[in-house]
C-alpha cells in the first residue's frame, strides 16, 4: 500500500524546526494581532483548534486570552517544542501530533479552527478543510491565514526587514519565500474552488498584506 505524505517539502524536524521557531519568534505582532482577532468571533472560554501550530506562539496567545486550546501538528519535533513553549509561557495548550487531513479528534469539538502559514503545505488542502468542518461545532467557524500567490518580490522583501533577522539570515529568508513558499501558495480562484467543493460549500476571503484569509463557516 502506497501511503501519501501528509506535507509537502521537506519534513519539520530537528534543526529546521528549531531555526523556524527562533526566526518567527522575532516578529510576535502577527500572532497577537491574529488572537485578537480570534477572540473576537469566539465566545469567550471557547474552545479553540490550531491546525499545524508549528512553535505554538499563536496556540500560547489564544490561550493568554482564556481559551480552551488544542494545537495539532504533523512535526513530532514542533509538539515538544510548542509544548515546552506553552510551559515557558504559564499557559495550557493540549499539544497533539497528527496529520490535519486525518484529524484524531471528535466531531464537533470546537468552536474555532485556525490554520497559519501551513495550508499551501499541505498534500490534500480540501481534504483538511473537510475536517475543519467535521470537527467544528454547528455555527462554528474556521480561518485559513497564509501566503498570496500574487504577493509581490518587493512586498515579500518588506515583510522579511520586519522580522528583524540578520543579513545572511534574511536573505535565507527571503529566498525561501520567493523559490518555496511563493510557489506553493494558492490563487483567491484556486481556494474558492477548494471550499466550493468542501463541506462548507462556500468562503469569503479577505486579502491581508502579503497574505490572505479563507473564512468557512459550518450550517447551525
Amino acid at each position: 500500500m502506497v501511503t501519501t505524505k501528509a506535507y509537502k517539502g521537506l519534513p519539520m524536524e530537528g534543526m529546521i524546526a528549531t531555526w523556524y521557531a527562533r526566526n518567527t519568534s522575532r516578529d510576535m505582532r502577527r500572532f497577537t494581532d491574529t488572537a485578537r482577532l480570534v477572540a473576537e468571533r469566539v465566545r469567550p472560554g471557547g474552545d479553540v483548534l490550531e491546525v499545524a501550530p508549528g512553535p505554538g506562539y499563536l496556540a500560547i496567545e489564544m490561550a493568554k486570552r482564556g481559551h480552551a486550546v488544542t494545537a495539532l501538528d504533523i512535526s513530532k519535533s514542533f509538539v515538544r517544542i510548542a509544548l515546552e513553549n506553552a510551559a515557558r509561557s504559564g499557559v495550557s495548550v493540549d499539544v497533539r501530533h497528527g496529520n490535519g487531513s486525518a484529524m484524531p479528534l471528535a466531531d464537533a469539538s470546537f468552536d474555532f479552527v485556525v490554520c497559519m502559514a501551513a495550508f499551501k503545505n499541505f498534500t490534500d488542502p480540501t481534504g483538511a478543510i473537510n475536517e475543519m468542518h467535521r470537527v467544528l461545532r454547528p455555527g462554528g467557524q474556521a480561518s485559513i491565514f497564509d501566503l498570496r500567490k500574487d504577493a509581490s518580490l518587493q512586498d515579500i522583501a518588506a515583510e522579511v526587514r520586519g522580522m528583524h533577522l540578520a543579513a545572511w539570515n534574511a536573505l535565507f529568508t527571503r529566498f525561501i519565500f520567493r523559490h518555496g513558499l511563493l510557489r506553493a501558495a494558492y490563487t483567491r480562484e484556486q481556494l474558492e474552488r477548494m471550499a466550493e467543493e468542501s463541506r462548507f460549500g462556500c468562503c469569503e476571503i479577505e486579502s491581508r498584506g502579503i497574505g490572505l484569509e479563507l473564512r468557512l463557516t459550518k450550517d447551525s
